[in-house]
């Protein structure tokens, strides 16, 4: 099998490009609307590195709790500026949101960014009160699965997760090690399988839907289907014909299926 292929998205997503153009849009007008109802609070840092902020976006009343979203793009693209509007579903559910930038590889490693995405959720969770829910895609999808393992989140914050759901993983990172890309993640199998959530133990024993579209490249079928069995308790819900840059789009609808898995 090409790994290169198996794992690429836009060469399999008709206008592929379309969808980045459109995030980078959504996001800022939806960042100008909150920002001037005075419900978004930008860059609040929770490490040293320059890429170690998040923004938080508030409902608008008391919060009922916190979503985490984790963004995607293997590691090593994009910041936490092109999805803001994925908040929009939450925080009509008056949940507060808080989209963490990361560093990124080649910069980081794997390991390292699990790092940072802990720090986030805490520092985040000190900020809002109550319950807190994670969602990720892709790569953040694997980030918040990780978030679950032994060496997630501080018992504290453990205690205040109420569900997880990783949209789109990546669950076992050791195919990874055959693409290109692996360049830049500088994954070697002592990594891969430390970082894999489908190698390790849930530690939380909390619901976890494992999401994923129906219309995927199979590679990505192939990681959901891996976590959700090897994970008790997690269960494995296909969205029929989304492909891998629409499966996120329930984010922005609070009566969406996916905002329902979460809350």
């Amino acid at each position: 099998m090409d790994m290169d292929d198996a794992y690429a998205n836009a060469k399999y997503i008709p206008n592929a490009s379309n969808f980045l153009e459109q995030w980078e849009d959504s996001a800022r007008e939806w960042r100008e609307m909150e920002n001037a109802a005075g419900r978004l609070q930008v860059n609040l840092s929770y490490g040293a590195h320059e890429r170690e902020k998040f923004d938080l976006f508030l409902p608008s009343g008391r919060p009922e709790g916190l979503m985490v979203f984790v963004h995607g793009g293997y590691w090593y693209q994009f910041d936490k500026f092109r999805w803001s509007h994925f908040a929009e579903g939450a925080t009509a559910r008056d949940w507060a949101v808080a989209i963490p930038g990361y560093p990124l590889a080649p910069e980081a490693r794997i390991s390292e960014i699990t790092q940072s995405i802990r720090k986030a959720i805490e520092e985040a969770a000190k900020r809002v009160r109550g319950p807190i829910v994670l969602a990720g895609h892709s790569a953040g999808g694997h980030l918040v699965a990780r978030m679950l393992c032994e060496d997630g989140l501080a018992p504290e914050i453990a205690a205040r997760i109420k569900t997880v759901v990783p949209i789109s993983p990546l669950s076992d990172l050791r195919p990874l090690m055959e693409t290109k890309m692996n360049a830049d993640l500088r994954l070697d199998l002592a990594e891969a399988e430390a970082e894999s959530p489908f190698l390790l133990k849930k530690h939380i024993d909390i619901p976890v839907t494992v999401w994923v579209g129906g219309a995927e490249r199979p590679a990505f079928l192939d990681q959901a289907r891996w976590l959700a069995q090897a994970w008790e308790g997690a269960s494995l819900h296909i969205e029929p014909g989304q492909h891998h840059f629409n499966v996120i789009d329930g984010l922005k609808d609070p009566e969406s299926p996916l905002m329902k898995a979460l809350f």
